[in-house]
C-alpha cells in the first residue's frame, strides 16, 4: 500500500471542497468572506514574482486533474513568459468524459475559486487573457461563470489593475458545441478558434503554438481550482497530502450501482474499497461487484478482485488502468460486460471526429460486431474481429486518446471477462438473458 503522508487515516482531508455547501459561495461577498477567496490573488500579484508561483506550484507535486496526469508546475514552466506577443491560459471546462462530473461540481459550487486559479496562472505564465470552454449543456455552470466574471469585473479583481498592481487581467467564456473530440486539448483549440474541432498533429504543442498560434497554457477546472490553496498554503505543505509521487487530494464522481453516487474528495493513495464501499455507501443489498471502471470510461476496467487498488497513478498504472478524469462508474452482476462495453463503442464511434481512419472505420466496425454478439448471430471469428480491431486504434495508433479509449474498452473487457465474451460468440448466452441483465 503506498504510503498517505496526509491524514493516515480514512477520513480525507477537504482541501478544495471545505467550504462547499457554504449559502452563497457562488456570490464574490461570501467567497471572499470566510473562506478567504482572492488572498491567494492577492498574494501572487503583490508578494510573489512569477517564477516563484511556478515553482510554488511544482514543489506542490500538483499533477494535471484531466487525465494525462502530467506535472502542472512542469507544464507551466514551458511557457515563455518573457517571448514577445501575446499568451493565453486556456480552461477545459468541456467535461464529456462519461461517468464525470466533478468540474461541473466545483463551477456550481464556487465559481470564484476557479477563477482566482485561473488569474494565478494567467500572471504566472505572462498571459493577460484567459479562456474558459465550457461544455455547451452546462447551462447552471455556465451561467453561475458569467456571473462571478462579471462580479469580478466590478470589484476590480479583473480588469486593468488587479489589487492596484499594473497587470491587466480578464477571462472570456466559450460555450462548446456538444462534441466529445473538444475534450482533446487540441481539438478544443481548433473550436475555439471557430474550426472544426479535430486534433492538431504534434509538435508543435500549444505551450509553444496553441491558441491562434500564441502560446498557451492549457489545464483543465480542477487543476486550476487547486492552485490557491497551494499559493496560501505552500507547494510544501500540499506535497505532505497523497503519495510521494501523487500528492494531495482529487475529486471522484462516483456513478452506477452504488446507494450514495456522488462526488467525493479522496487522498491521493486511498483504496478504491474505501470509495466504492464507504463513501459510496457499497451495492445495493443483494448485489455483488462486478466490474469498475476507476477513471471514467476512458480508463480500462479494474474486476471486483481489484478493490483494493489504490487511487494514487502509480497504483493505477501497476493495475494497467489509469486515474484519466475521475469518474468511477460501478457496476454489479445483475450487467453484462458485453452490452455495456457495446454502449461505450457506440458513444465512441458517434464522437468519433473523423480525421483518424483507424479510430473513423474501427469504431463502426466494433459496434457493427457487438450488434452481432448480442443478437446471438455472433461466432468465434467475431472475437478475433474485435481484438484485430483494438490492436489497430488503441496504444497511441490515432492523433488522440478517443482511439485509445475505445480499443481499451475492448482489450480490457475481453481481458479480464473472456468467458462472458466466449458465451456469447458460442450464443450460449440468449438475448432474452443479456436483456434481463441489462
Amino acid at each position: 500500500m503506498p504510503e498517505l503522508r496526509g491524514s493516515h487515516g480514512p477520513a480525507p482531508h477537504h482541501l478544495l471542497t471545505r467550504w462547499f455547501g457554504t449559502s452563497d459561495l457562488q456570490r464574490l461577498e461570501v467567497y471572499a468572506g470566510k473562506p478567504g477567496g482572492y488572498k491567494s490573488l492577492r498574494k501572487a500579484l503583490l508578494d510573489m514574482a512569477p517564477a516563484d508561483i511556478t515553482n510554488e506550484v511544482k514543489a506542490s507535486g500538483l499533477r494535471g486533474r484531466g487525465g494525462a496526469g502530467f506535472a502542472t508546475g512542469t507544464k507551466w514552466s514551458f511557457i515563455n513568459r518573457d517571448a514577445p506577443g501575446p499568451k493565453y491560459v486556456v480552461v477545459n471546462a468541456d467535461e464529456s468524459e462519461p461517468g464525470t462530473s466533478k468540474d461541473r461540481y466545483i463551477m456550481e459550487n464556487s465559481p470564484h475559486l476557479l477563477l482566482e486559479g485561473i488569474m494565478i496562472a494567467a500572471y504566472a505564465v505572462g498571459a493577460n487573457q484567459a479562456w474558459v470552454y465550457i461544455r455547451g449543456e452546462y447551462d447552471g455552470p455556465y451561467r453561475l461563470l458569467a456571473e462571478a466574471i462579471a462580479e469580478a469585473r466590478a470589484k476590480g479583481y479583473l480588469g486593468p489593475k488587479p489589487f492596484g498592481k499594473d497587470y491587466p487581467l480578464d477571462i472570456q467564456l466559450y460555450r462548446g458545441h456538444g462534441a466529445y473530440i473538444c475534450g482533446e486539448e487540441t481539438a478544443l483549440l481548433e473550436s475555439l478558434e471557430g474550426k472544426r474541432a479535430q486534433p492538431r498533429s504534434r509538435p508543435p504543442f500549444p505551450a509553444v503554438k496553441g491558441a491562434w498560434g500564441r502560446p498557451t497554457l492549457l489545464n483543465n477546472v480542477e487543476t486550476l481550482a487547486t492552485v490557491p490553496w497551494i499559493i496560501a498554503n505552500g507547494g510544501a505543505a500540499y506535497a505532505k497530502f497523497g503519495t510521494e509521487k501523487s500528492p494531495g487530494t482529487r475529486l471522484l464522481s462516483v456513478s452506477g450501482n452504488v446507494r450514495k453516487p456522488g462526488v467525493y474528495e479522496v487522498e491521493l493513495g486511498q483504496s478504491f474499497r474505501h470509495v466504492i464501499m464507504e463513501l459510496a455507501g457499497g451495492l445495493p443489498e443483494g448485489r455483488q461487484l462486478k466490474v469498475f471502471w476507476p477513471g471514467g470510461s476512458s480508463a480500462p476496467v479494474l474486476t471486483a478482485d481489484m478493490l483494493d487498488t489504490h487511487t494514487d497513478m502509480e497504483s493505477l498504472a501497476a493495475a494497467h488502468s489509469m486515474g484519466g478524469s475521475g469518474g468511477v462508474i460501478v457496476m454489479d452482476d445483475a450487467h453484462c460486460v458485453v452490452r455495456a462495453a457495446h454502449r461505450l463503442l457506440q458513444f465512441y464511434a458517434h464522437e468519433s471526429c473523423g480525421k483518424c481512419t483507424p479510430c473513423r472505420v474501427g469504431g463502426n466496425w466494433a459496434v457493427r460486431t457487438y450488434e452481432r454478439l448480442l443478437a446471438g448471430e455472433g461466432s468465434p471469428v467475431d472475437l478475433q474481429i474485435l481484438d484485430r480491431i483494438q490492436q489497430g486504434v488503441a496504444n497511441g495508433k490515432c492523433l488522440c486518446g478517443l482511439g485509445d479509449s475505445a480499443g481499451w474498452v475492448i482489450q480490457w473487457t475481453m481481458a479480464r471477462f473472456p468467458d462472458e465474451y466466449e458465451e456469447h460468440a458460442r450464443n450460449e448466452c440468449s438475448v432474452e438473458k443479456v436483456a434481463a441483465h441489462a
